[in-house]
């Protein structure tokens, strides 16, 4: 599954990405989720990211992210949280 996001993920919007998310992964499936167009994440976004992060590891899944910039608000939040370190990041999806 390839989920790519835009516009803001936040309070209002994380819920969405979360029912789209998890349960594939949680059956075991594959998910890649591209950021690139994403122009702002709060911590609801990074708690989403992080929830199917875990949720890939702990049912065989494997979940991956497409690399940000830096310099992008989003990749600012994913290196100032230390998720980069953490997360499979890729160059595309």
């Amino acid at each position: 599954m390839i989920v790519a996001v835009r516009g803001e993920l936040d309070l209002a919007t994380a819920p969405e990405l979360e029912d789209v998310l998890l349960p594939h992964l949680r059956e075991g499936g594959h998910a890649v989720l591209d950021l690139r167009a994403l122009e702002f994440m709060d911590s609801t976004g990074v708690r989403v990211v992080v929830a199917a992060h875990l949720a890939g590891e702990e049912h065989g899944g494997r979940f991956a992210l497409v690399r940000t910039g830096v310099e992008s608000p989003v990749g600012r939040v994913l290196e100032i949280s230390g998720l980069d370190g953490v997360l499979h990041v890729v160059d595309d999806v």
